[in-house]
């Protein structure tokens, strides 16, 4: 017994319809949060690595103040969401069990537009994020924790 492509076609389309809008818009705010602070394995962090990364990310039209690229793996960050590697912190705000290599990045001055000038500082530090749906998608800070 042959099938055509009318059934398949028509259960394709139906889970296009039926999958729920919120879930694509927490993907994009993930996304958007590992395209402005992921980075797996950076190449120096310096401030060469840092203006060049900025320029890359696209995060200099104007000059972003501070940025912070966490370094390591998605899934221990994705974890911080949960009680594998975070606890609350604050309102609706997590803090990471462990400390993350980080890489901050600051605005060493002078105008806002391009080309844009930043002051690299690497260490590894707790990190405060936000989750939804299980997923982070904004970074708050990160410390040194005693």
């Amino acid at each position: 017994m042959v099938l055509g492509l009318g059934p398949l076609l028509l259960v394709f389309m139906l889970g296009l319809v039926v999958t729920p809008p919120t879930l694509a818009q927490d993907n994009s705010r993930y996304k958007h949060f590992l395209t402005q602070h992921y980075d797996a394995k950076p190449k120096g962090r310096n401030d060469r690595y840092c203006e060049s990364m900025m320029e890359r990310r696209e995060l200099t039209s104007p000059c972003k103040d501070t940025n912070t690229f966490i370094h390591g793996n998605k899934g221990n960050i994705k974890a911080i969401c949960g009680n594998r590697n975070g606890n609350p912190h604050g309102e609706n705000l997590r803090i990471s069990k462990s400390p993350f290599q980080v890489t901050t990045c600051k605005h060493a001055g002078g105008s806002p537009r391009p080309p844009c000038r930043y002051r690299a500082t690497a260490g590894f530090r707790h990190i405060v994020i936000a989750c939804e749906n299980g997923l982070p998608v904004h970074f708050d800070e990160s410390f040194f924790r005693l």
